[in-house]
């Protein structure tokens, strides 16, 4: 079981750059769980550059930033901020290894575990409109604020997890599924602005994307009715949508994704124990 506590950093690094003379420290705070498929946040001067295995980061006006891993990294990071009088701290991170569930699921349509050739296209539609939502970079930093459970209910799959549908091994599942009678109310779990909202994809059916600034985005899939459309501005607490069943789904539930850009993350990582 992960240690679901914060661990921050503040100024802590193990090799710190002097711009003249004696050692002086860059300070930053890392926020977030050092493990596979983890999302961190920091905070520093607002005009320092920050990059992350030499990607460099695009900071809020508050000087907040975020990044994300791979779910299956394994190789250590590389972190660097430079403040504007050229201070400069270097940082390696490491990270920790999670096991992973293996969960069967049956009972799917043959049509969502073997798509025709007749809906590749539709399909192909589907993803280019999802990758364009989480490649937004907004300046907004509610992705730096407390996140909350979009819905309340058991959670019944988990992040990373391998999936073998009708028997057939597919890709693990990146998101978290939280059981849910359908038609009940879904709620932005932060601030946010609706990067997509469409009614009818072909795995996902009723999905919408939420844009939390910096390239932190959440995703609501298999819902039965929208609240939203592009564009809205939401406050954390505001109604999305509703609980569903529609696309590859075999009984009403929500899954809840979190993503760096393209970069699937954990959600589960981000919010408190479901309440009870």
């Amino acid at each position: 079981m992960l240690d679901r506590r914060n661990i921050l950093t503040g100024g802590l690094s193990l090799a710190v750059l002097a711009a003249v003379g004696a050692p002086a420290r860059a300070e930053a705070a890392l926020r977030g769980q050092f493990v596979q498929g983890t999302l961190i946040r920091g905070k520093t001067d607002p005009g320092a550059s920050v990059s992350i295995d030499g990607k460099k980061l695009t900071l809020s006006a508050g000087g907040d930033f975020a990044f994300g891993f791979a779910y299956d990294r394994t190789a250590p990071a590389e972190f660097k901020i430079r403040l504007p009088d050229s201070r400069t701290e270097e940082r390696t991170l490491t990270l920790a290894k999670r096991d992973y569930k293996i969960q069967n699921i049956n009972g799917l349509p043959d049509k969502f575990v073997d798509p025709p050739q007749s809906v590749l296209a539709r399909i192909e539609r589907d993803n280019k409109l999802i990758g364009a939502a989480r490649a937004r970079d907004t300046d907004e930093a509610w992705f730096a604020d407390d996140f909350g459970w979009p819905v309340r209910g058991p959670v019944t799959g988990v992040y990373g997890s391998q999936r073998i549908l009708n028997g057939v091994p597919k890709r693990p599942h990146f998101g978290v599924d939280i059981a849910a009678g359908e038609g009940r109310a879904i709620h932005t779990p932060v601030g946010a602005i609706v990067a997509m909202a469409e009614k009818d994809l072909y795995f996902t059916g009723g999905t919408v994307i939420l844009d939390h600034g910096r390239g932190i985005s959440t995703s609501y899939l298999h819902m039965s009715r929208l609240d939203v459309k592009v564009g809205d501005r939401l406050a954390k607490g505001d109604p999305i949508g509703a609980i569903g069943k529609t696309g590859r789904a075999t009984g009403p539930h929500l899954c809840w994704r979190l993503n760096w850009f393209q970069e699937r993350l954990d959600a589960a990582l981000v919010v408190p124990e479901m309440p009870g």
